[in-house]
């Protein structure tokens, strides 16, 4: 899902957009199985008991631990991503509230990552964009391919710096 055309400024170009590792459904997932497996068993064991009303209460239980637990995650997963421009990255979030940060490429002053083991393992990492305006970095956790983002946004900085030194 990347940067909408409408989004985007006169000459900019879409250069990467990715959201975080699917690391972060692994709980959904698990959560997933275990509704379907127990709600299943659960409405087989009550049958037709008080006129099945009890088995579609636990249906509808299940239905409501799915939405809430699994649907909702993948939702804030698949809607929350980060695109990197040749002018500025681009973080967009919500499911019904949409909401967006912009830090130009202009600004930022350094770029680092880091990678725990199970980042590692799993090829993913935490990026870290400190710019002229914050003392905290903003932090874009479990990037896949950290490094290669990492790398394009680093030279896309560096030419950014490299123009408005000439520009000056």
């Amino acid at each position: 899902m990347a940067l909408s055309h409408k989004m985007l400024m006169t000459g900019e170009h879409n250069l990467q957009t990715t959201r975080t590792h699917v690391k972060v459904l692994f709980v959904p997932f698990v959560l997933m199985l275990v509704t379907a497996f127990a709600g299943a068993f659960l409405a087989a064991q009550v049958g037709d008991q008080g006129d099945g009303v009890l088995r579609w209460v636990v249906i509808g239980v299940a239905v409501l631990v799915f939405l809430w637990f699994v649907l909702v995650p993948f939702l804030r997963w698949y809607l929350w991503t980060y695109t990197l421009t040749d002018k500025r990255i681009v973080e967009q979030k919500g499911i019904l509230t949409r909401t967006g940060r912009v830090i130009p490429l202009s600004r930022i002053n350094d770029v680092s990552f880091e990678k725990n083991l199970n980042d590692r393992i799993l090829g993913c990492g935490t990026l870290i964009v400190f710019n002229a305006s914050e003392e905290a970095g903003l932090k874009l956790r479990d990037i896949p391919k950290v490094e290669q983002f990492h790398r394009s946004v680093s030279d896309l900085v560096f030419e950014s710096h490299q123009r408005s030194d000439e520009q000056t």
